[in-house]
C-alpha cells in the first residue's frame, strides 16, 4: 500500500492511498464466503458455491463491492497511522479508481487536530474573591437550619406572609375547568413563589373556608403556556413557629451541646465551602487566561456537530426533564433564536479550545490517570448526576465513555499545573495559597475543566443512559 497525505488546512488533511489488488485477497475471500452464506443456487450446497458461480450469479461487481467496504476501515486506518495524523470524526471517502485485477485507490478528507503552540503560562495572574464569612452570612445560615426544624399549628385568622395554607385549587380555560386542573390538599407557603403568579396575593387576607379567583399563566399539564382563571380555597391556616435559638435547639439540630459550638461548626462549614468556591473561581480565572494566550483553528464540521449536539442535550435531554420546550426556555431567558444559537456556538468554540489546549498539556507533560483517580472522579460524576456509582459506572461501559471520564480526569490535572504556576491574590491583594490536598485539587480542577470542555462530554454520560443511540464528536 502506498500513501500520501496533503495538509488542505490546519484542521483538516487529505490521505491519498493506492492499494495493489493482491492486497485485497483477504477481503475479498470473506467477501466470497458472506455472499456464500446469504445466498442459494441451485445444485450447490449453501456455503459451497464457487466464485466463478457467484461472479456469473450474482456478478463481479457485487463481490467487489463488499471487499472494497471490507477493507476500507483497515487500509484508512493504516494510512492515519502512516502518516502520523490525529483525526477527528469519520472521514469522507472517495473511490477514485477500482480497477479488478490490479488496483484500488481512494481518497480520504477528515478533520484532524490542529498543532498547537503552547507558551510560558507562568506569568498568568488572576484575582478571585477573598475568604470572608460574614456575621450575616452566619445568621442567614442558622436561621435556614432554624427553617427545617420549624413546626405549624392552625389559627383562626387571616393569612398572612410566611403562614402555611391548605388549599383547594379549580383552573379554567375559556370557562372550561381542565381535566388535569384540579387540586385538593395542597399545602403552600405564602410568599415562595412556588406555586402559581397571582397566588400570593390571592390567598393573603383569606380565613379558613374563603375564596378568591385570580388570572395566571399555567407553568404545566394539558394548557401549559395559557391563561386560566384559577379559583382557591383556603381550607386551612397555620402558622410557622420557629424554634428558639438555644442550646436545646443546638442540641436537637446538631451534635453539639450548645448553641456557640453550633454557630462555630457553621462558621467553619462555610468558610470551608467559600475556600472551594475560591479554589474553583481561580481554576475558571486561570483557564480564560490560559485561552487568551493560545490560538487554535476550530474543525468547523467538529464545531458544527458539538453546536447540534448541546442544542439536543438541552432541548432532549435538560429541558425534557423540567417540561419546558426550547421556545418555552428562551421566551423565559429573554433571548431570541439568534441569540441562543450565537451563545451555543461560543460556548462550544470555548468548550473544544479548551479541550484541545489541554490535552496539548497532557501530552506534553505526559500525564497519566490511575484506577484510583478514574474511580473517585466516576464517583463525583455519579453524584452530581444524581445516579448511584453503579448505574453511572454502567451507562458510562454501555454508552463506550470510559475514555471519556479519563480525559476528564487528566485535563484536570494538566489545568491544575498551569494554576500552580499562576500567581492567585485575592480582592484584599493578598497572595492565595490553593489546597494542597491533592484530591480537592483534582476536583476543582476538573470541574473547571469539564466547564469549559464539553467538546467530548457534553458526551454525557447521564445523556448516553437516556439516549443510548445518541452518538457524540470526539474530540
Amino acid at each position: 500500500m502506498k500513501s500520501a497525505v496533503e495538509t488542505l488546512n490546519p484542521t483538516r488533511v487529505r490521505l491519498t492511498v493506492e492499494v495493489p489488488f493482491e492486497e485485497l485477497k483477504a477481503s475479498l475471500d470473506a467477501a466470497y464466503k458472506k455472499i456464500n452464506q446469504q445466498v442459494t443456487v441451485k445444485g450447490f450446497r449453501k456455503g459451497k458455491i464457487p466464485a466463478r458461480v457467484i461472479d456469473q450469479r450474482f456478478g463481479r461487481g457485487a463481490v467487489l463491492e463488499e471487499a472494497v467496504n471490507d477493507a476500507l476501515p483497515k487500509l484508512y486506518t493504516e494510512a492515519v497511522n502512516e502518516a502520523d495524523v490525529n483525526p477527528l470524526g469519520q472521514p469522507e471517502v472517495d473511490i477514485t479508481e477500482l480497477k479488478d485485477g490490479e488496483l484500488l485507490a481512494f481518497t480520504a478528507e477528515v478533520d484532524i487536530r490542529p498543532a498547537i503552540e503552547i507558551p510560558d503560562y507562568s506569568g498568568i495572574e488572576v484575582t478571585v474573591d477573598a475568604v470572608e464569612v460574614s456575621d450575616e452570612d452566619l445568621e442567614k445560615s442558622v436561621e435556614q437550619l432554624r427553617e427545617r426544624f420549624a413546626s405549624t399549628s392552625p389559627v383562626e385568622r387571616a393569612a398572612a406572609e410566611g403562614d402555611v395554607v391548605t388549599i383547594d385549587l379549580e383552573a379554567k380555560v375559556d370557562g372550561e375547568v381542565l381535566p388535569d386542573g384540579v387540586a385538593t390538599g395542597v399545602q403552600y407557603t405564602i410568599g415562595s413563589g412556588e406555586l402559581l403568579e397571582g397566588i400570593d396575593e390571592a390567598v393573603t387576607g383569606l380565613e379558613t373556608g374563603g375564596e378568591a379567583t385570580f388570572t395566571s399563566t399555567l407553568k404545566g399539564g394539558s394548557a401549559e403556556g395559557k391563561e386560566a382563571e384559577v379559583t382557591v380555597k383556603v381550607t386551612q391556616v397555620a402558622a410557622r413557629e420557629l424554634p428558639e435559638l438555644d442550646d436545646e435547639f443546638a442540641q436537637m439540630a446538631s451534635e453539639f451541646d450548645t448553641l456557640d459550638e453550633l454557630k462555630a461548626d457553621s462558621r467553619k462549614r462555610l468558610e470551608n465551602m467559600k475556600q472551594y468556591d475560591q479554589a474553583t473561581q481561580a481554576q475558571e480565572r486561570v483557564l480564560e487566561e490560559l485561552l487568551k494566550l493560545v490560538e487554535v483553528p476550530i474543525p468547523e464540521k467538529l464545531l458544527e456537530d458539538e453546536v447540534n449536539t448541546r442544542k439536543h442535550n438541552l432541548e432532549h435531554h435538560q429541558l425534557g426533564q423540567m417540561g419546558l420546550t426550547l421556545e418555552k426556555y428562551l421566551e423565559l431567558q429573554g433571548k431570541t433564536v439568534e441569540e441562543f444559537d450565537a451563545e451555543t456556538r461560543e460556548q462550544a468554540v470555548k468548550g473544544i479550545k479548551t479541550q484541545f489546549i489541554l490535552d496539548e498539556l497532557v501530552s506534553r507533560e505526559k500525564l497519566n490517570v490511575d484506577q484510583d483517580e478514574l474511580t473517585e472522579h466516576l464517583m463525583r460524576r455519579a453524584a452530581s448526576s444524581g445516579m448511584s456509582p453503579d448505574q453511572f459506572a454502567q451507562a458510562v461501559v454501555e454508552g463506550n465513555q470510559v475514555p471519556m471520564l479519563v480525559g476528564e480526569v487528566a485535563r484536570g490535572k494538566a489545568l491544575a499545573l498551569v494554576v500552580e504556576a499562576a500567581k492567585v491574590v485575592d480582592t484584599d491583594g493578598e497572595p492565595v495559597v490553593l489546597d494542597d490536598d491533592e484530591d480537592e485539587k483534582a476536583e476543582t480542577a476538573e470541574a473547571s475543566a469539564e466547564a469549559g470542555d464539553d467538546a467530548e462530554a457534553g458526551d454525557d454520560a447521564e445523556a448516553k443512559a437516556d439516549d443510548k443511540s445518541e452518538e457524540k464528536s470526539e474530540a
